[in-house]
């Protein structure tokens, strides 16, 4: 009786959350194996540790595919999704921030105050948002998505150890650091634009009437 519920349950999960829940389920065990490698320089800890962020980065690009291909796009995805993208790459910059020379390079500060100041006012301003509005829209941008695949980018450089590369290998990797900066802050001004337009548009922001 419990497997036949817990099969229909299953049943009404779609093809495209199972793979976003796949992807958190492998958060976990990507900290894991940086924690292991940090700890004792097996370089089979940093392969697996590169395999599951690796997989985690490219199942994100499919389950949207399969969202928007089999017409799988639901309330549940649109949570989930956005979810497992914070997790991972918060739970990769904090991991990195720290310094573990000399088997990992180490994470700017700055970019790593960048990214977690802005996804704090982000989620400030959508729990003030849900507090008056009742209803938060989330407008995709362009950015967002553009300082996504820079911050795991980054990631990936200093996984892979070639920001101590010799020749441009550290080069590269400033660069690819300050634009997933420029674009986190940019992608964070125009959601906090979106965020004001919405609570502007509500009743509660107009001024209350006066009583004679």
């Amino acid at each position: 009786m419990r497997n036949r519920k817990k099969h229909a349950i299953l049943s009404r999960v779609t093809t495209a959350n199972k793979i976003t829940i796949v992807r958190i389920l492998l958060i976990p065990f990507f900290v894991v194996e940086v924690l292991y490698f940090v700890k004792t320089g097996n370089s089979l800890h940093r392969g697996l540790a590169l395999g599951s962020f690796g997989v985690a980065a490219l199942l994100d690009g499919v389950d949207g595919y399969v969202a928007r291909r089999f017409h799988q796009i639901s309330e549940l995805g649109t949570i989930l999704d956005p979810l497992a993208d914070k997790l991972l790459l918060v739970s990769a910059i904090i991991l990195l921030s720290k310094d573990h020379s000399p088997w990992l390079g180490q994470m700017p500060l700055w970019l790593t105050g960048t990214i977690l100041g802005r996804d704090a006012v982000l989620l400030l301003g959508t729990g003030l948002i849900h507090f008056m509005v009742g209803k938060v829209q989330v407008k995709p941008r362009m950015s967002g998505k553009v300082a996504t695949v820079f911050q795991m980018a980054t990631v990936l450089w200093l996984l892979l150890g070639w920001d101590k590369s010799q020749g441009q290998g550290a080069h590269w990797f400033a660069i690819c650091a300050v634009t997933a900066a420029i674009c986190t802050g940019v992608s964070g001004m125009l959601y906090v634009w979106d965020g004001v337009r919405q609570l502007s548009l509500h009743p509660s922001s107009s001024p209350k009437a006066n009583k004679h």
